[in-house]
């Protein structure tokens, strides 16, 4: 799950907090700070990409409107979530806004999502507590096909795989046939290719984890302008995941 930075309320013409009427109208600016991916599961939707309420408005009505109660969620993980948490209290879960969650859950080629290997049992707990919230382990049903959350993650991995496999190929063909400045620039067209694909489908983390030991590939997915809304801060110099200060991961 992709770290991200929502920030404060954007501003209106005379410089102040904007006030939005109905929920839905917050959808413009949320896209224009976090880009057009669920906040959950990193779809890519051009779409059917809802305003979320993290607290739920069933029962906190007068969060209804507040800026800071908003992320994106596809349909999936929005009809999945509902109206929890009901208490309000987001404590027993990881959130995007809030933790570094890309230390929160591990992936597979299957597409499956899980709690991270590395976490401590209490928080390998609330990481499957979170995978239960917005049903990020769900397979489809054979009977209805709706949610295809399991499926993009498997097509993203193959994805980042073939990508990965062209910059190794290319890299063994043509290293010591050409100069190293024109090799370099042909990798580099290949990996802008390869962020233009991730950006296109979503699915941050599966690149993030299959270009885990390339740090030039890292760099450009942490990079905040090739994928809006990513918490650099959440990351090194070196691009390495770092726990999200008062986030406890």
């Amino acid at each position: 799950m992709r770290p991200v930075k929502r920030g404060n309320a954007p501003l209106n013409e005379e410089g102040n907090p904007k006030v939005y009427r109905k929920y839905g109208n917050a959808r413009r600016d949320l896209v224009n700070r976090l880009g057009e991916y669920c906040s959950y599961c990193e779809m890519h939707l051009d779409t059917s990409l809802a305003v979320e309420h993290i607290i739920p408005k069933t029962h906190f009505p007068h969060l209804e409107l507040v800026w800071s109660n908003f992320l994106l969620a596809c349909t999936n993980c929005n009809s999945t979530k509902g109206a929890e948490p009901e208490s309000g209290d987001l404590s027993p879960y990881y959130w995007p806004h809030i933790h570094n969650t890309f230390l929160a859950f591990d992936y597979d080629d299957e597409g499956v999502t899980k709690a991270a290997s590395h976490l401590n049992p209490a928080q390998k707990q609330k990481a499957k507590r979170t995978i239960d919230l917005m049903g990020l382990d769900a397979k489809p049903d054979k009977d209805n096909a709706s949610d295809r959350r399991w499926q993009n993650r498997q097509e993203a991995w193959r994805d980042a795989q073939d990508c990965k496999a062209d910059i190794a190929e290319t890299l063994s063909d043509l290293a010591g046939r050409i100069s190293s400045e024109r090799l370099e620039r042909v990798v580099n067209r290949i990996k802008d290719g390869a962020i233009r694909t991730a950006k296109a489908k979503g699915y941050w983390s599966i690149w993030m984890t299959v270009f885990q030991n390339d740090a030039d590939m890292i760099a450009r997915l942490v990079n905040a302008s090739n994928f809006k809304g990513t918490d650099t801060a959440c990351f090194d110099r070196n691009f390495q995941a770092l726990e999200r200060v008062g986030g406890e991961l």
